[in-house]
């Protein structure tokens, strides 16, 4: 998969046609067949379908990036299923289009190799994807429910009486968060907000600003990040490795299918 599109993306084919599958249940109809079977429409009604699956899953509409992932898992499980069409993989089988795409990507994975790697090949792997074995950084903070709007004045009053020792009757509970992986807190409340409260004073509340609005919080701890040891960890690293150009044989088998037919989007 293209490193522009989300990481999400870029898992082995296999678990991603299996994620499209499970997590997506657009029935074949969706895709305007017409009558050549070389024609593929991915319709509008495919991208308010995934867009509702995806907000249900992680809780956020997809962004431009992500909607253009979720567009080419719809794509290559449809590939996928009218070449196990056409090859007959549906005899004796009761039509379930996942069963049809698995025989049809169990072809494909008997025409991949095992990738040939050494030493050098790993080291540059891993300084290219070496966030995902980094301990990040970790937060440790707590929030101030604060029951009004949350304005920059209303809220900075709010955490002048908590410094205080006072329990205002605004406060509608209390919030904690226990070593957070700070991509967590950037997802749930914005970069400047995690970068805020990464630098505050500990064990003093404060008011900062996320994306929403104005926040009480009172930092705990921080955890620094810990880069990983690519010795310690060469044996899953080479793993990882083999599994993404696994990945790459296949989706360039699958995109080689697709060139063959003639794909619409909407406009």
């Amino acid at each position: 998969m293209s490193t522009a599109l989300p990481s999400w993306t870029r898992e082995p084919l296999l678990h991603f046609l299996l994620a499209g599958a499970l997590l997506f249940s657009l029935d074949a109809l969706l895709f305007a067949r017409k009558d050549d079977p070389k024609h593929i429409v991915v319709s509008a009604a495919v991208d308010e379908e995934a867009r509702q699956a995806f907000m249900a899953a992680r809780g956020h509409a997809p962004n431009d990036a992500e909607l253009k992932a979720l567009r080419q898992v719809y794509l290559d499980n449809e590939v996928l299923y009218r070449e196990g069409i056409a090859m007959g993989l549906d005899k004796g089988d009761t039509a379930i289009r996942e069963r049809v795409i698995f025989k049809a990507l169990a072809m494909v994975e008997a025409g991949t190799k095992p990738p040939v790697q050494d030493a050098n090949t790993l080291q540059k792997w891993f300084d290219k994807n070496r966030s995902r074995y980094d301990s990040p950084m970790r937060l440790t903070f707590d929030e101030a429910v604060f029951a009004g709007p949350s304005t920059e004045q209303a809220v900075q009053s709010f955490v002048k009486a908590l410094n205080q020792g006072e329990e205002p009757e605004l406060q509608a509970g209390l919030r904690v968060f226990r070593d957070r992986p700070i991509e967590t807190v950037v997802a749930s409340y914005g970069q400047d907000f995690a970068t805020a409260i990464a630098a505050l004073p500990p064990n003093v509340w404060h008011a900062v600003q996320d994306k929403q609005g104005w926040r009480a919080v009172r930092l705990g701890a921080v955890a620094a990040a810990i880069p990983a040891d690519f010795a310690t960890l060469r044996n899953i690293i080479q793993q990882d490795w083999t599994d993404a150009m696994m990945a790459e044989q296949r989706s360039t088998a699958v995109h080689a299918m697709a060139a063959k037919y003639r794909i619409e989007f909407p406009k």
